[in-house]
C-alpha cells in the first residue's frame, strides 16, 4: 500500500515542478479528492448510495472538487489545483492530467433514458485550465485539450485541440513526442486572451457567411422561377 502511494506521489512529482517533497503533496486538494472518491466509488459500487453522495459531500466541501461517486478512475490521476467537476459516467483512464476549473460534463440523452452521457478520457490524456469537455465522446490517448477549449466531437489519440468548438492544431514534433507537456499544450500565442477572441470572431464569420450564402441561393432561386413564370 505504501509502495503504491509513494508511487503515485512520485508520478504527480514528475508532472509538477512545484512541490520539494512527498510529503507537500499529500497537502494537494486534488489528493485528498481522489481519496474520498476511491471510498465514494467502492460505497457506490455496492449500492450504497447514500453513503457514497456523503463522502462526495465532504470532499466536495473539503476541495473544492466535485468527482461523481460513479465516476471510473484509474491510476496516477492528478488534479492540479481545484474547482473541477467530474460527472457520473466519465471514464479516466491511467496518467491523465486535469487543471483547474475543468468541467467533464454530460449531455442529456435523445431518449430520456440515462445512460453513458460523460466523457471518456484514455491513457495519457492532459486537460488544460477552464476546458470544458462534454458528452459521451471519447479523448483519444495522450491527447491535449488546450486552455479554456470546449470539446463535443471524438478527438483522436495524439491531438492537440483548442479553441470554441475545439479544432486540432499543429506543433513542433519536439513538443509533440514529450510524454508530458505541462498545462496540456505549448506556452505560445495561441492561448492568450486575444488569440480566443480571434477563434470567436472566426466562427462568427464563419456562421455569417453560410447564411449569406443561403440568402444568396434563394434569391437566385427566386429570380430562376420569376423568370419561367
Amino acid at each position: 500500500m505504501f509502495q503504491r502511494l509513494k508511487r503515485y506521489l512520485d508520478s504527480i512529482r514528475a508532472r509538477d515542478p512545484a512541490p520539494r517533497s512527498r510529503l507537500e503533496i499529500l497537502l494537494y486538494p486534488g489528493v485528498w479528492a481522489l481519496g474520498y472518491h476511491r471510498l465514494a466509488h467502492a460505497l457506490f459500487r455496492r449500492r450504497f448510495f447514500f453513503l457514497a453522495r456523503l463522502v462526495n459531500h465532504w470532499s466536495r466541501w473539503m476541495t473544492g472538487i466535485d468527482i461523481h461517486p460513479g465516476a471510473t478512475i484509474g491510476r496516477n490521476f492528478f488534479i492540479d489545483h481545484g474547482f473541477v467537476v467530474i460527472g457520473e459516467t466519465a471514464t479516466i483512464g491511467d496518467n491523465v492530467t486535469i487543471y483547474q476549473c475543468v468541467t467533464l460534463g454530460g449531455t442529456s440523452p435523445d431518449n430520456g433514458v440515462g445512460g453513458k452521457r460523460h466523457p471518456t478520457l484514455s491513457d495519457g490524456v492532459i486537460i488544460g485550465s477552464g476546458a470544458q469537455v462534454l458528452g459521451p465522446i471519447t479523448i483519444g490517448e495522450r491527447a491535449r485539450i488546450g486552455a479554456n477549449a470546449v470539446v463535443t466531437k471524438d478527438v483522436s489519440p495524439g491531438a492537440v485541440m483548442v479553441g470554441i468548438p475545439a479544432k486540432p492544431t499543429l506543433v513542433e514534433a519536439a513538443t509533440w513526442q514529450k510524454d508530458f507537456v505541462p498545462y496540456g499544450t505549448p506556452c505560445s500565442e495561441l492561448f492568450d486572451p486575444a488569440s480566443q477572441k480571434l477563434e470567436l470572431m472566426r466562427c462568427e464569420i464563419e456562421t455569417l457567411r453560410k447564411r449569406l450564402d443561403a440568402m444568396i441561393a434563394e434569391r437566385d432561386a427566386e429570380a430562376e422561377r420569376r423568370d419561367r413564370a
